[in-house]
């Protein structure tokens, strides 16, 4: 039997789902599978049985969660590797108990993919009809009243983006070739995401907007939080790529979200000293990508033990994405900040090594 790489939430949660369901006796809004008490408690976990999927503010979840409730459409707003993906997936499978009906939204996406398109075979076969139409996700949701995503909102053109105005302020999606309309069922909305750093690719005309409420979510408010964070996705993505098992201590992941964070902030974690932020968005994802691959550089080339020397050559990787305006910044954090640090000096080497 083949394994998937990496199962839906609706799959990879399956008990925490079904443990829930069966002890939830709250009111339901109509074609939710859980009520929103639970749904939250499914995103932030319970401290038992049910871990946590988002960390973060419980208000910015309930927010999102009332939204959703109502006839309201969610935007998920906020920089790079905030969880907003990640977060609305976990939303829709707890609400819909799917979350596979999605539109990854790009330069290129087409109309199609918000409305519908043809099955051109059966189209000239047997001229238009339903059985011709090849429903998107959004027609599909509608049909069924359940969530769909909608990924990079802002990166869709502006007249792909505007095909969503019908669809959430009438709920019904016209099909002008049958002189018909898809009318949505009880359960469907829309949770889209967008980047802070991308409003300039294709922004959201007012009257869009206006159908969406908008939950910002916020970068990790402490280098705590930030480690909890890292940690936890770390161990879930090693034991989903089936990993070898990896001696992961603290130390380098906190010595990672520290880097981060402080490039990130331009300011040291003492506010002592001052320093330039590289050009990339060193986000949390980031993080999460460079303690991945170096427990893989452990497990596979190395002792097992995760060491500054498996994780320094993915922090400049993430670091220097403009090789000359960044590898300056870069340098310069290294020899006034991780230099004098008397206990990073083997992270020190191991970077220098790596740059």
């Amino acid at each position: 039997m083949t394994t998937v790489l990496r199962a839906h939430a609706e799959d990879q949660f399956a008990d925490e789902l079904e443990i829930l369901a069966k002890d939830d006796d709250r009111p339901r809004p109509p074609g939710w599978k859980l009520s929103p008490w639970a749904v939250t408690t499914y995103v932030m976990g319970d401290g038992e049985a049910v871990t946590p999927k988002y960390i973060g503010p419980r208000r910015i979840v309930e927010v999102a969660v009332a939204t959703l409730a109502t006839d309201r459409a969610l935007l998920l707003l906020g920089v790079p590797g905030t969880a907003k993906t990640w977060l609305s997936e976990h939303l829709a499978a707890a609400i819909s108990g799917d979350s596979t009906l999605l539109v990854q939204g790009t330069a290129g996406t087409a109309e199609e993919a918000v409305r519908y398109g043809w099955n051109y075979a059966r189209l000239l076969a047997e001229g238009p009809s339903r059985e011709a139409i090849t429903p998107s996700p959004v027609m599909r949701a509608m049909a069924e009243g359940r969530i769909a995503r909608v990924e990079e909102l802002t990166r869709m053109p502006s007249d792909v983006q505007d095909a969503l105005i019908t669809v959430l302020s009438e709920k019904t999606l016209p099909i002008p070739e049958l002189n018909e309309e898809v009318q949505a069922a009880r359960g469907f909305n829309v949770i889209a995401t967008a980047n802070d750093r991308d409003r300039g690719v294709n922004e959201l005309s007012s009257a869009l907007r206006r159908r969406f409420n908008t939950v910002v979510l916020p970068v990790p408010a402490t280098a705590e939080e930030e480690v909890d964070i890292v940690s936890r996705r770390v161990e879930q993505l090693g034991r989903s790529l089936e990993l070898p098992e990896t001696l992961t201590g603290l130390a380098e992941i906190r010595r990672v979200v520290t880097v981060f964070r402080e490039l990130r902030a331009g300011v040291t974690e003492d506010g002592r000293t001052k320093v330039k932020s590289p050009s990339g968005t060193l986000s949390t994802a980031e993080a999460i990508s460079v303690l991945t691959n170096g427990i893989a550089l452990a497990a596979h080339f190395g002792d097992g033990v995760l060491r500054p020397s498996d994780v320094a050559a993915g922090i400049v990787g993430a670091v220097v994405q403009d090789p000359v305006s960044d590898r300056v910044v870069w340098r310069e954090y290294l020899e006034t900040v991780v230099r004098e640090r008397e206990d990073w000096r083997d992270f020190y080497r191991a970077c220098r090594d790596a740059d």
